[in-house]
This record gives C-alpha cells, sequence and structure tokens, in this order.
C-alpha cells in the first residue's frame, strides 16, 4: 500500500499546476485524501482534503478558489489543481491517505492520515 505524489515543478507566478497522487493498495470508495504542503523553514500545513463517501470537498481559507482536489476512480489517482500561483506557495507538497471517514473538519488534521506519499516540489519563481 503506498502512496505515489508527482507533477511538482518549477512555475511562473500566476501560472498554474496540477499534482496527482497515485494510490497502490487502496481505492477511493472510502476515507479521505489530504493534501498538505511544507515551505522551506515552516511547519507543515493543510492545504485541501476530500471525503469520498460524499465526494466533499474542504480547502485551506487562504487557498479557497484557487486550488481544487479531485480524483479518478479509474486510475486510483488524486488531483490537486492550483492555479494563480504565487511565490509563497513554493514548498513541498505531499498526498495523504486515510481509510476512516470523519467529520468534515477532521480532515485537515494531519494526524489522522496513515499513509503518506514522498512529497513534490513545487517551486514558483520568475
Amino acid at each position: 500500500v503506498q502512496l505515489q505524489a508527482s507533477g511538482g515543478g518549477l512555475v511562473q507566478p500566476g501560472g498554474s499546476l496540477r499534482l496527482s497522487c497515485a494510490a497502490s493498495g487502496r481505492g477511493f470508495s472510502t476515507g479521505g485524501m489530504g493534501w498538505f504542503r511544507q515551505a522551506p523553514g515552516k511547519d507543515r500545513e493543510f492545504v485541501a482534503a476530500a471525503r469520498w463517501a460524499d465526494n466533499g470537498k474542504y480547502y485551506a481559507d487562504s487557498l479557497k478558489g484557487r486550488f481544487t482536489i479531485s480524483r479518478d476512480n479509474a486510475k486510483n489517482t488524486a488531483y490537486l489543481q492550483m492555479s494563480s500561483l504565487k511565490p509563497e506557495d513554493t514548498a513541498v507538497y505531499y498526498c495523504a491517505s486515510t481509510p476512516r471517514t470523519y467529520n468534515s473538519g477532521s480532515y485537515r488534521r494531519s494526524d489522522l492520515y496513515d499513509l503518506w506519499g514522498q512529497g513534490t516540489l513545487v517551486t514558483v519563481s520568475s
């Protein structure tokens, strides 16, 4: 059982990028997935999450409208579409999975996820 994050890279301010998180050994029918990020010298922070049972989606308040979480069940892959990127979005982005279904607010908690991808670096710079 593992998660494989990909799609990071260098993008100019204002640009877009789509991150992928491929899951092997765990489906998307129950539980949920979260995206977190950690910038240099900063703590890891919540970015977005989805609860698979009802397709509920949750975002950090500061990122609403710019980031979108989605999934492709056929590919067992989740995505984080990022647009209007800013230099302060520069960070290593991690996807995480939990097999359990929680109330909506809980998906912001990193300690509730039991499976993590390796992280993918996003650099926003001109």
